[in-house]
């Protein structure tokens, strides 16, 4: 019978650690036993930085500064890091405009990282695990990978991709025998600061999530061998929503707030309209 991949003892990589909840997540790794915490980041000073958190409590960490939509780099350096127990895709990248006001290079930069990411994370780690017959590779993707949201067209078609391809990849492992599982994380907007005073119509049931809860969440889902899981609960019913007619549907997300553009978003700038790190 499948289980959860416990925290205590493993080898846990998270990618895109080197801030937000990916940090959160490797401090927390550390703090539940992990064998080593690995952490992926592009900035080499972010990832070094949280190894030094870890380390300094006594826990066992490495970093490597790593472009993950690099297939070749990220071949490399997986050579380097060796088997891991744990894969947790967190990398990832949110522009916040409308199509036409994004550029070639922008959209493209959204898949490689957000979506293309997966496949060669997964593909580098995935034989060491089925070996073991053992492990977890874990996908952060978004309320946006359940429906569209306005001036989100790259951000939520690469979401979507990000949770076809870990479900896929259940159904693929599930078919074949295998113990290693799978979690799609799908939370709503996270208080990383990346929205500056972001507000929503009705807090109560659509809150902001608050990073450090999102973070234990996450890994407790890990070990309770989670398939997916949506934040806040409310988020879970908008699949089925969308077996209302399009009219119906859209209205019941514009009530909610749930499609609401980036400018109506109390706080937001356009500085922060820029391609922006998102972990």
């Amino acid at each position: 019978m499948k289980r959860g991949t416990e925290i205590d003892d493993a080898r846990v990589l998270i990618t895109g650690a080197g801030s937000g909840i990916g940090r959160l997540m490797a401090l927390d790794a550390a703090a539940r036993g992990a064998a080593e915490v690995i952490i992926w980041d592009l900035s080499a000073d972010s990832g070094d930085a949280v190894c030094a958190e870890i380390t300094a409590t006594g826990a066992a960490a490495r970093a490597f500064a790593v472009n993950v939509a690099d297939s070749d780099e990220v071949e490399a350096v997986a050579e380097r890091t060796g088997p891991i127990d744990i894969l947790v895709n967190c990398a990832g990248i949110v522009t916040g405009k409308k199509l036409l006001e994004t550029d070639e290079a922008a959209i493209r930069r959204v898949f490689d990282v957000n979506t293309l990411a997966l496949y060669w994370t997964t593909k580098a780690f995935l034989p060491g695990m089925l070996e073991r017959d053992r492990g977890s590779v874990v996908t952060i993707a978004s309320a946006a990978g359940l429906t569209g949201v306005a001036r989100q067209t790259d951000y939520s078609a690469s979401k979507w991709a990000a949770v076809g391809f870990t479900e896929s990849l259940r159904s693929e492992l599930r078919t074949e025998g295998s113990r290693v599982g799978t979690l799609a994380f799908c939370p709503y907007y996270i208080n990383t600061g990346m929205f500056d005073g972001v507000r929503t119509k009705f807090p109560r049931l659509l809150p902001i999530l608050e990073e450090t809860d999102v973070a234990a969440r996450v890994l407790d889902a890990i070990e309770a061998g989670r398939e997916q899981l949506v934040m806040p609960s409310l988020v879970r019913l908008v699949p089925g929503l969308r077996l209302l007619p399009t009219r119906a549907f859209d209205k019941v997300m514009d009530f909610l707030g749930v499609n609401q553009t980036m400018d109506h978003f109390t706080g937001r700038t356009g500085a922060n309209r820029q391609p922006t790190e998102a972990n």
